[in-house]
Order: C-alpha cells, then sequence, then structure tokens
C-alpha cells in the first residue's frame, strides 16, 4: 500500500509546483510587459515580418469592445513609398495650420511635425479604422448617435484605446518597439484617400514599430497613491 502512496504523493506535489510555477511566470511576464512598455520612435532597419504583424492585430483585436461590436479593421503598412507620401500630406497640413502671435509658433510646429511623421523611418505602420456602433438605446429614444455617444463618453474610441493597448504590450513581448500616433490624423482626410479607407470605416490612430535603435526606460509614473481614491 505505502510502496505505491508515495510515489504518487510526490508525483502530486510536484504537479502542483509545476502548475504555480506556470501561473506565476504568466503574470510575471504580462507585469513585465507592461512595465517595460514606452514610446519608440527611432527603429533599426530589420523589417517586422509580416506573421509577427499578423500575430499583433490577432491580439489587439481580442481587446473588449463595446457589446463585443468589435468595429476594428487595421491596414498594416511597410511601403516606404507610401509611407513618405503620407509623411509630406502630414507635413502640409501641419504647415497650412494658422500661427497665433506667441514667438515660439514656428518651433511648436517643428516639433509637432517630427512626432507627427516619424513613423517615416519606422519599418511597419499599422492604421487603426473603425465604424460606428449602433447602440441599442438608438432604437428607443429621440437621440441621434452623436448625442447618445458623448451621453456614454464614446464608447467607440474607449473601445480603439483597449485596442491599442493590446496592440503596444503584443509588440512589447515579441521584442519590437512601438509608438501610439494620433498627431498624423491632422490630415485624416488625406490619408484615409491615400489608405482607401471608405465608409462605414474612418481612422483613428496609428502605431509605429520596428526594432528600438536603443534601449529606452520607461518614463516616470505618478505614484499609486496620488491616482487612487478608495471609497469603502
Amino acid at each position: 500500500m505505502f510502496s505505491g502512496y508515495k510515489p504518487l504523493k510526490i508525483s502530486m506535489f510536484f504537479c502542483r509546483f509545476a502548475l504555480d510555477e506556470f501561473n506565476t511566470r504568466k503574470t510575471m511576464e504580462l507585469k513585465k510587459a507592461i512595465e517595460s512598455r514606452t514610446s519608440i520612435r527611432q527603429y533599426t532597419t530589420d523589417a517586422v515580418s509580416m506573421d509577427d504583424i499578423k500575430e499583433m492585430i490577432r491580439l489587439a483585436s481580442l481587446a473588449p469592445s463595446v457589446n463585443n461590436y468589435q468595429p476594428w479593421q487595421f491596414i498594416a503598412i511597410t511601403n516606404k513609398d507610401l509611407m513618405t507620401r503620407m509623411a509630406n500630406a502630414i507635413r502640409e497640413r501641419i504647415s497650412a495650420l494658422p500661427n497665433n502671435e506667441s514667438k515660439y509658433a514656428s518651433n511648436v510646429k517643428k516639433q509637432v511635425e517630427f512626432f507627427a511623421t516619424f513613423f517615416e523611418s519606422a519599418p511597419a505602420l499599422v492604421a487603426l479604422c473603425m465604424s460606428d456602433y449602433e447602440t441599442v438605446l438608438e432604437k428607443g429614444v429621440d437621440l441621434t448617435h452623436e448625442e447618445i455617444n458623448n451621453l456614454r463618453n464614446s464608447p467607440d474610441l474607449q473601445s480603439a484605446g483597449a485596442c491599442i493597448q493590446n496592440l503596444l504590450l503584443a509588440a512589447v513581448d515579441m521584442g519590437y518597439g512601438a509608438c501610439w500616433m494620433s498627431a498624423p490624423m491632422v490630415a485624416e482626410k488625406e490619408l484615409e484617400e491615400m489608405l482607401q479607407v471608405k465608409p462605414p470605416f474612418r481612422l483613428i490612430s496609428f502605431v509605429a514599430m520596428g526594432k528600438p535603435a536603443k534601449e529606452l526606460s520607461p518614463r516616470d509614473k505618478k505614484p499609486i497613491d496620488e491616482m487612487l481614491r478608495v471609497i469603502e
């Protein structure tokens, strides 16, 4: 009896140990990806494989969306000529913005131009497009989609934020650097035409990605006690 019991007991112990270790490792990997993520704007010339891009987008698409509507569509761009044309369109739009009386106006525009166009040197750029979500509420109240969207604090864009975060963390987990970009949207119409984005979809934002040209540490964040208010 005991000769068969002891090995079984030991075996069960190691199974539990292995399971605990596996669960801990999974948790630590997620924490490491979150804590390591930072905005990367300079990349090596190494290509991002299409298989990796597809996997990152697959993981991004698993993000929660309002009523599981999954309103997104992705465009993966690696064509350098297209990226240059996109960047030039953005530069033109920024240049055309009216200056105010500030003596810093021209410098501000140059700074914004960099943050809006650095994707030009990225190996890959992902555009996120979304369609509007028609809520159940729209079928029963006399309010427009825009009015209901404002009442609910734009659930469409909240869904987009969750999707983008998944994409950024997937990039970190797979050894890439990435940066979420909203500045290019100053040339929304021109970019939609170049990328052939048609209704019901519209451009929301971009994520540039590639192998980091250098290691960057995440920027300091606010301490938890400064951000958290507990109601018990």
